[in-house]
């Protein structure tokens, strides 16, 4: 029988964030790739949305699927707050992409307040070393749930890790507040 300290600190360890591996300084690849935002479909390229400022780019295994219906409708409900800091959010995922245009205007998720991309056979999120990695095990062409903020000029300033989508919007918040108020990371 397993001890319930031994337990409390197994489970203190499987949900330690594990550092994502495109670290900050590092500089993000550029990327294009088919979008929706509110239903329409569009072409997304990151070197556009830099344009305007620090882009929150976060990467979420699939669409209709009960962590990322989540982590879809917790941007959501942020992204006027990043506006107002200056950044833009685009969700990327290989995951059920022929049901991103209706996930991206439901209003339970996305609700047509930042756009959603497709990345077939994960080729973004591999770039990114952002591949779905549950337990230890590789997920082939899968995205995993890995965000990042990536400053106007291409550099990343923060990542985050961590198949629990709860804390995705904070931490990314977090770092563009820090990066508007002129404290890089």
């Amino acid at each position: 029988m397993l001890r319930p300290a031994l337990i409390a600190a197994a489970l203190a360890v499987a949900a330690t964030p594990a550092a994502a591996k495109l670290a900050p300084g590092a500089k993000a690849p550029d990327f294009t790739a088919p979008a929706y935002l509110a239903g329409d479909a569009f072409t997304y390229k990151l070197a556009d949305g830099l344009k305007k400022g620090p882009v929150v780019l976060y990467f979420f295994p699939s669409a209709y699927t009960a962590g990322c219906n989540l982590e879809a409708r917790l941007f959501s409900e942020a992204v006027d707050e990043f506006k107002a800091n200056g950044a833009t959010v685009i969700g990327v995922t290989s995951g059920k992409t022929d049901k991103l245009a209706q996930f991206s205007k439901d209003t339970e998720h996305c609700g047509g307040k930042f756009p959603v991309a497709a990345d077939p056979g994960a080729a973004i999120a591999k770039r990114y070393d952002a591949p779905l990695n549950m337990k230890g095990m590789a997920m082939p062409g899968m995205s995993g749930r890995v965000s990042y903020v990536i400053a106007p000029d291409g550099k990343v300033i923060h990542s985050y890790d961590n198949l629990d989508p709860n804390d995705h919007v904070n931490q990314t918040l977090g770092a563009v507040k820090v990066w508007k108020s002129g404290k890089r990371k």
